[in-house]
C-alpha cells in the first residue's frame, strides 16, 4: 500500500461523520463491493452510507470512490455522484447500482466510472499489485446543483468540488488479490 494521499494535495476543509453497515474504515472491502466481473463472488453493490455532522450552508452531497493504488497516473474512479439532495443523509447498499441507480435520490447525476459506465464499479486491483485503498467520500456541497458539462469526467466533478466542498467525509476499504 503507498503513502500517498489524493486528498492531501486539496485546500483543507473540516471533516464530518461517515459510517457504514457495509464497510468499516481502514478494513478489507466485504465481497458484496468488489467487481464482479473481476472476482468470484463480486456483486459490485455501492455501500450502505449515512453521515452527519455536516456544516451549515451545505445544500447537497457529493458520494466518490477513488482507488490512488490504480496502476496508472490517475488512479481510478469506481464511483462519482453529484447533486444529492441535502436532504438525504444515508443510501442503501446496492444505490449505486449500474444498470439504473434507482436507489439514488432523485435529481442525483452519476457519472461514468473509469470502468465506462455510469454507476458503481466495485473493487478490482490486478492481482498481485498489492493493497489498493479504496477511498469513499462524501463532500458536503455549497450549492444545490454542481452545472457539470455533459459527459463530465469524476475528474472533472473533482475540479468543480474543489471549487464547493465545505467538507468531507471519508472510509477507506482495502483489498487485494
Amino acid at each position: 500500500m503507498y503513502d500517498y494521499d489524493p486528498y492531501a494535495f486539496l485546500t483543507p476543509v473540516p471533516s464530518f461523520t461517515l459510517t457504514s453497515t457495509s464497510l468499516a474504515d481502514g478494513t478489507t472491502m466485504p465481497i458484496a463491493q468488489l467487481n464482479a466481473g473481476g472476482h468470484r463472488g463480486g456483486l459490485d453493490l455501492s455501500p450502505q452510507l449515512s453521515w452527519q455532522g455536516f456544516p451549515a450552508g451545505t445544500h447537497s452531497f457529493a458520494v466518490t470512490m477513488f482507488d490512488p493504488d490504480a496502476p496508472t497516473a490517475s488512479g481510478f474512479w469506481h464511483w462519482a455522484v453529484a447533486n444529492v439532495p441535502v436532504s438525504v443523509t444515508d443510501l442503501a447498499e446496492g444505490a449505486g447500482d449500474a444498470r439504473d441507480s434507482a436507489g439514488l435520490p432523485s435529481g442525483a447525476l452519476t457519472l461514468k466510472n473509469d470502468g465506462g459506465y455510469p454507476g458503481y464499479m466495485g473493487a478490482a486491483p490486478p492481482a498481485g499489485h498489492g493493497p489498493h485503498r479504496y477511498m469513499v467520500v462524501v463532500h458536503a456541497v455549497d450549492v444545490h446543483t454542481l452545472e457539470l458539462p455533459s459527459g463530465a469526467t469524476p475528474a472533472v466533478l473533482g475540479f468543480n468540488l474543489h471549487f464547493h466542498t465545505l467538507a468531507r467525509a471519508r472510509l477507506t476499504g482495502i483489498f487485494e488479490v
